[in-house]
């Protein structure tokens, strides 16, 4: 294989902050002990707040970005993996200050990597990213209830910012667990998409970006809550005794006006989702039961896919919340 490949490089110099794809060579790969063939990575919100400006989370330019990435590993200096490994990344802070995979190789450390189960292919892993891991790690601590907390069945889950990468897969898994998904979302020409996915109810965002009474009338025995503000202040509010809200998104805000009635005499529990340093162990049991919960022929019919080049385009999209479903960037496209 060539030293050559082709990578999405990041710079700035002084208020001068660039993003280009150049042909460079593994020597520029400075991190890690374990070297993939990228075959894709995806766009997540983080990596369209890298790419406008480096999101502050770059520290050293010039940058590889891209927070995920699935392939074939060539080159294993760490005895956990060998070459031919397919395996998978997601999070770790790769792409931030790690280089990351917006690149036909990537090199990085074999603590981040987890081996792809056998049931999905590198493309379905990607299909999914940080935004379906999360999905998926937000499905389970609902079904918690049951299991952990030993609680009252499931039955009601609400998904607010229900269009996004995060929010839809969260329908599809939620409703595979055999729950009733009401879904929230501006955006109403959406409304069948979000059926075909498994929404029982569409939901106006209007309802819930309003200012929020101390607390409401329990409606929710699970919230998987994307977005943030106003919304999450009202869904706490609503949430039935011994619910759980697992917050995993602030794309609306970063606030949280609340109070502690819905705490104090519901018992609700909310759980943030921290994706990034997520357990090898945890991840590995994520992506193992992937293929069970997730319909990849439906979902890749609201997929994206996009070369690096095409990528610089339309990342702008994804901060304006005018992107629905996944963005998958293909490295050999």
């Amino acid at each position: 294989m060539s030293d050559q490949f082709k990578a999405l490089i990041l710079n700035q110099e002084g208020e001068n902050f660039s993003r280009e794809v150049k042909s460079i060579d593994r020597s520029f790969l400075k991190h890690g002990d374990v070297t993939v063939k990228v075959d894709y990575s995806d766009l997540n919100f983080k990596d369209g707040m890298i790419l406008k400006n480096g999101g502050r989370l770059v520290k050293e330019f010039p940058h590889i970005p891209g927070i995920d990435f699935s392939g074939k590993v060539i080159e294993s200096e760490n005895s956990k993996f060998k070459e031919g490994d397919e395996v998978i990344l997601t999070g770790f802070r790769v792409g931030e200050i790690f280089f990351g995979g917006y690149s036909q190789i990537a090199k990085v450390n074999a603590d981040f990597l987890v081996k792809k189960p056998e049931s999905l292919t590198t493309k379905e892993a990607m299909i999914l990213g940080t935004a379906g891991f999360t999905s998926l790690m937000s499905a389970f601590a609902i079904q918690a209830r049951e299991s952990i907390l030993l609680g009252e069945k499931v039955n009601d889950v609400l998904v607010t910012g229900a269009t996004g990468g995060v929010g839809s897969v969260a329908i599809m898994a939620l409703t595979k667990m055999g729950y009733n998904v009401s879904a929230v979302t501006g955006k109403d020409s959406k409304s069948d998409y979000l059926t075909s996915l498994g929404a029982k109810n569409i939901i106006n965002r209007a309802e819930f970006d309003k200012d929020p009474r101390p607390i409401d009338k329990g409606l929710w025995d699970g919230v998987v809550d994307t977005v943030g503000g106003k919304i999450l202040a009202n869904a706490i509010a609503q949430t039935k005794s011994n619910g759980i809200i697992s917050v995993c998104g602030n794309a609306n805000s970063n606030e949280l006006n609340t109070n502690l009635l819905p705490f104090m005499l519901r018992g609700i529990k909310v759980w943030g989702m921290d994706s990034a340093n997520c357990s090898i162990k945890r991840r590995g049991f994520i992506w193992g039961e992937a293929k069970n919960l997730i319909d990849f022929d439906l979902l890749e019919k609201s997929v994206l896919t996009v070369s690096l080049e095409e990528l610089i385009e339309t990342y702008p999209k994804i901060l304006k919340g005018e992107i629905s479903g996944r963005v998958l960037v293909d490295l050999n496209k």
